[in-house]
């Protein structure tokens, strides 16, 4: 039995609905596994029977991440990427100064590092132990003909692409630096040795992509102890969520949500309604928790409007989602067959939407260009041309193909075992 200690950006939704089915799965293999975070994580921790050690708890008071995501959901593209930076460094400082005598004390012998909580590594090289990086967001490993993931460039692989790749990662470099300034100090501190670029502060054992290859665009640099291994996503590490099903009719599903982060931009949801108006389907809309739906005016077309839904759940009835393209709705979406509409509004949103688009699983728009004739039309596309949905399914099973949360604990399993590199190519 091996300890597993997890780390995942704060109380952010999308990052736990992966890491804790796969703390659920290793626990099923007989395992010991224990999330380390602050306070606000820890109700949803304890309900999916992970253990939780807390950090930070004189710097991160109960709710303060609550406060935190309400003043990012109203923010959009560079400002929310640049708060998004500013959280997660305040994370990383916190975590790189309590973690590791914590994860001493408890015993834990590998960590399991979401790709956004960049301190991980460090901390494992400094307590001496193996750490897997596990990409719960689009994946943000740095290649010269893909795009930096908060773009919605189109791949290509033409020289002018690589120029305007390299202009975006050298901006997003900039963005990030308070934070590799942060990692090199504690690195220097630790007499570790200093990355000499970005990738190189993921796992050398294996990375593991909560996505179906087929997901990506065409990757030629990724280390061979790259995994695709599709979604881990279960409705069994999720609170009960009450929902009016008999409010339902037989029309053709259209379900929406705009996540539980930036959710909070009011007039997208009413720009929905009113592109949803009049079709020959039925509106739901998931607010998130971003407001009660009273609060909210009459939406055009009398929507069907909760303040959270039970999201696999609905998804399963849904003929189409309007997503913020969260990549952990969208292999959601993905996992159920489910085309999409997508309405990215900042950080790696806009690397997903265009993913969307680019394996025919449906359409974007960019919130700048958000309006109701242009909404309108595109769900309208997505509604009735039948590639839409055939795409969807084609990488539902793709999904399924690729072995999901079982497969992944394989690949934990075999690096705690051998101590060494899990190629991608031994697991086909």
């Amino acid at each position: 039995m091996t300890h597993f200690g997890i780390l995942s950006p704060g109380a952010a939704t999308g990052p736990l609905n992966t890491m804790l089915p796969l703390g659920q799965e290793l626990q099923r293999r007989g395992h010991r596994v224990t999330l380390f975070g602050n306070l606000d994580t820890q109700s949803k921790v304890l309900a999916a029977g992970i253990e939780f050690s807390p950090i930070g708890e004189q710097d991160f008071l109960v709710g303060s991440s609550a406060a935190a995501l309400a003043k990012l959901g109203q923010l959009r593209g560079l400002a929310a990427l640049q708060y998004t930076i500013e959280l997660i460094k305040q994370i990383s400082a916190v975590t790189l100064r309590d973690a590791p005598a914590a994860m001493k004390a408890a015993g834990v012998e590998a960590l399991l590092v979401n790709q956004s909580s960049i301190e991980g590594g460090t901390i494992a090289d400094f307590l001496g132990i193996p750490f897997v990086t596990v990409c719960s967001a689009v994946v943000f490993n740095r290649e010269p003909t893909i795009p930096p993931f908060c773009t919605t460039w189109k791949y290509s692989p033409a020289l002018w692409a690589r120029l305007r790749n390299q202009a975006g990662y050298t901006l997003l470099h900039r963005i990030t630096k308070p934070i590799t300034q942060l990692i090199d100090e504690y690195r220097q501190e630790w007499k570790l040795p200093l990355y000499s670029q970005n990738n190189y502060g993921y796992s050398q054992l294996a990375q593991i992509s909560n996505a179906p290859a087929e997901f990506e665009y065409p990757r030629q640099e990724l280390p061979p102890w790259f995994h695709f291994t599709g979604s881990f996503h279960t409705s069994a590490n999720r609170a009960l969520v009450s929902f009016p099903y008999e409010k339902l009719n037989d029309k053709p599903l259209i379900y929406a949500s705009m996540g539980t982060l930036q959710n909070r931009l009011t007039w997208v949801f009413e720009t929905i309604a009113s592109a949803c108006e009049g079709l020959d389907a039925q509106l739901v809309i998931s607010l998130g928790g971003s407001a009660k739906p009273e609060s909210l005016p009459n939406l055009p077309g009398n929507p069907l409007v909760v303040e959270y839904a039970p999201q696999l759940e609905v998804l399963e009835k849904a003929t189409l989602m309007i997503t913020h393209a969260g990549m952990n709705t969208t292999m959601e979406c993905v996992k159920k067959g489910v085309p999409m509409v997508a309405i990215p509004v900042a950080n790696d949103q806009p690397g997903v939407a265009a993913r969307i688009a680019w394996t025919g699983a449906g359409e974007f728009i960019p919130l700048n260009k958000l309006n109701v004739p242009r909404l309108r039309d595109a769900v309208k596309q997505v509604l009735t041309q039948e590639s839409y949905k055939q795409n969807a399914l084609s990488l539902q099973e793709a999904t399924h193909r690729a072995g999901g949360v079982s497969r992944a604990a394989d690949i934990i399993e075999q690096v705690v075992a051998t101590g060494k590199p899990v190629l991608a190519q031994t697991q086909q």
